[in-house]
Order: C-alpha cells, then structure tokens, then sequence
C-alpha cells in the first residue's frame, strides 16, 4: 500500500459512525481534520489515545479542528469499549478495512512486536484500566494520522511504528 504524504489531497470517503451517521469526508471541506486510525476498539493503547483526545478536544475545537477517528472493529465493539468513554468526537467503524487501505495503513508483527516487549508501555496500558490480553494479538494494524487542512490537502502524514504511535494532541495543536 502506498503512503499518503504531505501536500497530497485527502482520499474521499463515506463510512457510518457508531450511531449509525453518514460521514461524508466532503462534508468536512472547509474545516481542519484530524483523521486518526486505531487497531480494534479493544486495544489499551488505542483507548489511551481516546483519552488523551477527549482531555484536549476543547483545545482542538478552539482552533476550529475536527476529529474523525476510525477503528477496525465493527460499531457494537466500539460502543463496547471506546464508546463507553463518551468521546465528543465521530467515531467511524471500518471492519472491512475499505478506509484504512485507502490511506495505506498497514499491519505490522514487528509493531505488534516492539509494543509487546515494551515494558514500560505494557506497564502503563495495565495501569490504564483498559488492559486486555485478547486485544493484543488481534490484527496487528499500526496506527496513523492525518492532518488534513481547510482544502482537503494533508498537512502532515504520521505512521505509527507501534500500537501507541500516534501525533500527540501538543504537536497537532502546534500544526494547525
């Protein structure tokens, strides 16, 4: 799959969020986006991130950006875990991964590898409250991020190198 870089146009897209919306990337056009990409909506890493974006939404709303996240799971499983953290952003649910090859997001056993024998990282997840064995050896897809501007042109391009690889909510804040 081949990456998306910087100055390259954002790929369309329709999906359904986990209340059952169309989402029209189209839609956004005019807005600043983050489009994020998790593994499974069980993954502790993926729901450290959901935090972490819930504790800086109102920072990202002040400078007018727009999170969409995704996750390979399907919506019944976000609700599950994800959702139950209320997050006040759109959350799409993409099993079939048709987003997720779009933007070239790719599975790694070596990113699933480098997250496992991490100790300090495995630490934190366990400390989180969202830690679940099961969740780790399920497909092994590497996170990503795309910053994406008023025109729909990517800003910044981010691929994870392990499961709790995405652009901090500081550096998206700096970008923008």
């Amino acid at each position: 799959m081949k990456h998306i870089k910087a100055k390259d146009s954002a790929h369309q897209f329709i999906g359904t969020d986990i209340q059952g919306n169309k989402i029209d990337l189209k839609d956004y056009k005019g807005q600043k986006v983050l489009l994020t990409f998790f593994r499974v909506a069980s993954c502790p890493f993926c729901n450290m991130a959901v935090q972490e974006l819930i504790r800086g939404h109102e920072e990202l709303e002040k400078k007018g950006i727009k999170v969409i996240a995704l996750f390979a799971s399907p919506a019944e499983e976000i609700l599950h875990y994800a959702g139950k953290q209320n997050p006040p952003f759109t959350i799409l649910a993409d099993p079939d991964f048709k987003i997720y090859k779009k933007y070239g997001v790719q599975f790694s056993y070596g990113g699933m590898m480098k997250t496992i024998f991490n100790p300090s990282s495995v630490f934190k997840a366990m400390k989180s409250g969202f830690f679940n064995v099961k969740s780790m050896s399920k497909k092994p897809i590497i996170p990503a991020d795309f910053l994406i501007d008023e025109n729909q042109t990517i800003v910044k391009a981010h691929y994870g190198k392990d499961f709790g690889d995405h652009i901090p909510v500081a550096e998206i804040l700096k970008t923008f």
